[in-house]
């Protein structure tokens, strides 16, 4: 395993982290005695491969249903000083509230403290104001910073660029949990902004928001040769030293093997990365056209400046997706996700595109003429039952 300095908090992080979302029973809390044994001997074993690869920073939140009961089965089995670990506890309307979640958090993991506490989805300027404002979110982390029960203080987000770089220029975080990977470069501006003030850079779900890497079309895999979408992805990602570390969303102990053909290959990624980087860009200009695929983001509205609150850059970012690499089946999953994602991905879908005037807020744009042709076709191509956010799932 490699390791990199997690910003101002000095900490030697693997670039790999075993994040805790996808190995738990239940998105919901349940009774100890409730989880199956053979679902608790399979989270035990996914942890002892991760600590045995030298991936030693264990992420969860309290968002994520049994996780923290569970890993609070197996993490004081080891030596605490060997371990990082992180929690996340949303904001809630009372600080009083979020305090009970965390020691809840606490006392489930049980631990006398967390080394990275994550104020989990700054989403929006709402949040941001609520969380820095005095007696807000932070000043509760302050508290049980104090209290010896964090060690350092954070926050994830699922926000839009602008919200992210706002709230990393407060310079009250010490690292940053986000979205950032080969077909997302958008929130690189917030990478470049937490490396100006020596904030821990943490990449979320790389592997699956990523393009559910576990199970790409075979054009994609194609497009990478010779290396796994999953592999080139990784390397992609960590060949920016702006960038710690990588969650991975291990759900067994066998999920950790792919990736670690990346850490082989990191030495040698400026020689491997580049004839992988060229091809894809090929194909999408071949499959979408050199001055869509340049341009077609210049000039789009907000959802909150859209009729109707059509999410029309994510959706044109989907459908590029879905043409240029074959990504159907993600683009497919995220689509569906409007209207039913709240702030963590918010927006209309294009279904009632013919009822609306866009005229106005594509005055900017280059492509004024073709988006709705595209919206729409992109709701032919996409459109299907909604989907909800793992977290609301049974």
């Amino acid at each position: 395993m490699q390791y990199r300095r997690f910003g101002r908090t000095e900490l030697q992080m693997p670039v790999f982290s075993c994040g805790g979302m996808r190995y738990q029973f239940k998105w919901q809390d349940v009774p100890k005695e409730q989880i199956p044994q053979d679902h608790q001997q399979n989270l035990e074993a996914t942890i002892r491969r991760s600590l045995e690869l030298g991936i030693h920073h264990i992420e969860t939140a309290r968002g994520y249903g049994t996780s923290e009961m569970q890993l609070g089965e197996i993490l004081p089995k080891f030596p605490r000083e060997q371990l990082i670990v992180q929690t996340k506890v949303n904001p809630k309307p009372d600080p009083k509230e979020f305090r009970r979640k965390f020691n809840q958090s606490l006392a489930l993991l049980q631990l006398d403290y967390v080394d990275l506490l994550g104020i989990h989805g700054i989403n929006t300027p709402e949040l941001l104001d609520d969380t820095i404002r005095p007696g807000g979110y932070l000043d509760v982390a302050r508290q049980l910073k104090a209290e010896g029960k964090v060690r350092f203080i954070g926050f994830s987000t699922h926000g839009p660029t602008d919200v992210i770089v706002k709230t990393i220029e407060t310079d009250q975080f010490d690292y940053v949990n986000l979205h950032w990977y080969y077909i997302n470069q958008l929130n690189w501006p917030a990478i470049e902004a937490a490396t100006r003030h020596d904030m821990g850079v943490f990449i979320i779900s790389p592997s699956d928001k990523g393009g559910m890497l576990y199970k790409p079309p075979q054009r994609l895999v194609e497009l990478c040769a010779p290396l796994s979408p999953m592999v080139f992805n990784d390397l992609f990602c960590l060949s920016h030293p702006q960038v710690h570390t990588l969650s991975l969303g291990a759900s067994r102990p066998s999920d950790f093997d792919e990736h670690l053909k990346a850490v082989e290959l990191l030495e040698r990624s400026e020689e491997i990365l580049p004839p992988i980087l060229e091809r894809l860009e090929s194909e999408a200009i071949a499959k979408l056209g050199e001055d869509w695929f340049r341009s077609w983001h210049i000039g789009l509205p907000t959802h909150s400046e859209t009729p109707g609150g059509i999410n029309i850059p994510v959706i044109l970012w989907l459908r590029n997706l879905a043409i240029a690499y074959d990504l159907v089946e993600y683009a497919k999953m995220r689509y569906n996700l409007l209207t039913n994602g709240g702030h963590w991905f918010p927006g209309a879908p294009a279904n009632r595109l013919r009822e609306l005037d866009l005229s106005q807020c594509l005055r900017n744009s280059p492509h004024a003429d073709q988006i709705p042709a595209f919206l729409e076709d992109a709701h032919n191509l996409l459109g299907g039952e909604p989907v909800k956010r793992l977290s609301q799932q049974s």
